[in-house]
């Protein structure tokens, strides 16, 4: 009997692997566009699609990320400028984008752009340092999607967007895993309905990689920033010893970061180029061994796991 139902996993993992092997015909004809190609993820996946061949079209914040960029790759690759919280800078690149692919469509769309401060206990925070974040993580990633859609629809195309572990498992304040939860949300719904169309939508997961999304330094000045603008009263609660407690988790988590970006690059390339991508791609082996689990876990002992990691401010009951 067990010897049958091993033979049947082995036969589902040998039967998928053999799916995700096939690759989508004529990649050189195909464009993709990329937000966030200064650094990190975005950079590094422009690089490796330029050379499997396809027809890069790269976004950068700044006029030296792109000049970079293009230092690196061939004449194919194209860069324009992209803020994703400016409705402006938006419908200019997509102007650009449409007189570049013409009538073949946009294969690819990746919303890569992220930023992860103002960072810090949600108590420490304003308004405007949740919006900071949810302008860029989230609505724009939805703006940069709902322009450029009807292309990706006309190439019957593919859509990745770049969430995160902390998109299924809230582990720290601030917006960062608001917007990933958002992305995670808008990314089923927006799957649901383009499968009529023949696009497919993909998610990307990771896990903790050394970007500048989760620079230590950048993050604990942040969380600093927000305590130094807390009133008394609230200091009073918390207390000096748990802001050290917090930037000191924040340097530890810093130092367990892993350093090959591509293995996140490689599912987002999986995901525009395979005949069946996944739904979602969780690299790293925290996302896949701790965190992904720890969303299908009892509330209750996920809060255990969290209080059990979490200093403790010195009024605590």
């Amino acid at each position: 009997m067990w010897l049958y139902a091993a033979a049947l996993v082995g036969l589902c993992y040998l039967l998928r692997w053999y799916r995700e092997k096939q690759v989508v015909s004529h990649l050189r004809d195909k464009y993709v566009f990329i937000t966030g190609c200064d650094s990190g993820f975005g950079h590094l996946l422009a690089r490796q699609l330029d050379l499997r061949g396809l027809r890069v079209l790269a976004a950068c914040l700044t006029e030296k990320g792109a000049q970079q960029l293009r230092a690196q790759t061939s004449d194919r690759l194209e860069t324009v400028i992209l803020d994703v919280t400016k409705t402006e800078s938006i419908s200019a690149a997509t102007q650009w984008v449409k007189e570049r692919v013409g009538d073949r469509g946009l294969w690819g769309l990746v919303n890569n752009a992220g930023i992860s401060i103002p960072t810090a206990p949600n108590e420490w925070l304003t308004k405007h340092d949740f919006m900071k974040i949810l302008d860029v993580n989230l609505l724009g990633l939805l703006e940069v999607t709902l322009s450029l859609l009807s292309l990706v629809r006309k190439a019957r195309g593919r859509v990745v967007n770049v969430s995160s572990v902390v998109g299924r498992v809230s582990l720290l304040g601030g917006g960062y895993c608001i917007s990933k939860y958002g992305v995670e949300a808008f990314s089923d719904s927006l799957r649901r309905e383009l499968s009529y169309f023949g696009v497919k939508v993909a998610l990307i997961e990771p896990g903790f990689f050394k970007t500048n999304v989760t620079s230590p330094e950048k993050i604990s000045r942040a969380i600093q920033e927000a305590w130094d603008r807390v009133s008394p009263e609230v200091k009073d609660i918390y207390g000096e010893k748990f802001l050290a407690s917090v930037k000191e988790s924040v340097e530890k988590l810093g130092s367990q970061c892993y350093n090959s970006l591509y293995l996140v690059t490689n599912c987002m390339e999986h995901a525009l180029t395979a005949c069946h991508p996944r739904t979602r791609y969780s690299p790293g082996w925290d996302a896949k061994l701790l965190f992904i689990p720890m969303s299908y876990m009892p509330t209750w002992l996920v809060d255990a796991m969290m209080y059990w990691r979490s200093p403790r401010p010195i009024k605590a009951l």
